[in-house]
């Protein structure tokens, strides 16, 4: 097993795991809907572009796990927006590997190297009943707002 940065060639995973995110507790979208939406699309669509990041855990050729961050501009903010300054994260462990730590060890892995980068904050989107949070809370995300039914949380890095 192995952790690897994103980069480019990885969009294709970004958008998979993208829709993975949006359908957490169902199937509700496809890709033809995120493919549509920029406020779903912008995820993967640049990735990675100016300070973006992110890393793969994957075993051979099998991706088990992926998290990434991205800066959003103020003219198209992502769910999880507090700032152009504050890239958002996304995380996916997929469905056949949930639940062996994995997400954890792969969130502890991207927290490290953001201060490492000199990263301040990282701010996400977490939807009520999304039994993530757990992981997020563990981390040391609070919540810092509110967006329909979900919540936008922060981690200080500082």
């Amino acid at each position: 097993m192995t952790i690897r940065l994103l980069s480019s060639s990885d969009r294709p995973l970004l958008r998979e795991a993208t829709l993975a995110n949006m359908n957490w507790d169902g199937p509700s979208f496809t890709f033809d809907d995120i493919d549509a939406a920029q406020e779903l699309s912008h995820y993967f669509t640049s990735f990675p572009s100016g300070s973006d990041f992110g890393l793969a855990h994957q075993d051979g050729d099998v991706v088990r796990a992926v998290a990434w961050l991205v800066f959003l501009p103020d003219e198209d903010p992502g769910y999880g927006f507090v700032d152009a300054d504050t890239p958002e994260l996304s995380i996916t462990t997929f469905t056949d590997f949930r639940g062996h730590g994995i997400g954890s060890a792969l969130l502890a892995e991207l927290i490290h190297q953001a201060r490492h980068r000199g990263l301040t904050d990282i701010s996400l989107s977490v939807e009520d009943g999304n039994g993530a949070r757990r992981i997020y809370e563990r981390a040391g995300f609070n919540v810092v707002g509110r967006n329909g039914s979900s919540d936008t949380m922060l981690l200080s890095l500082r």
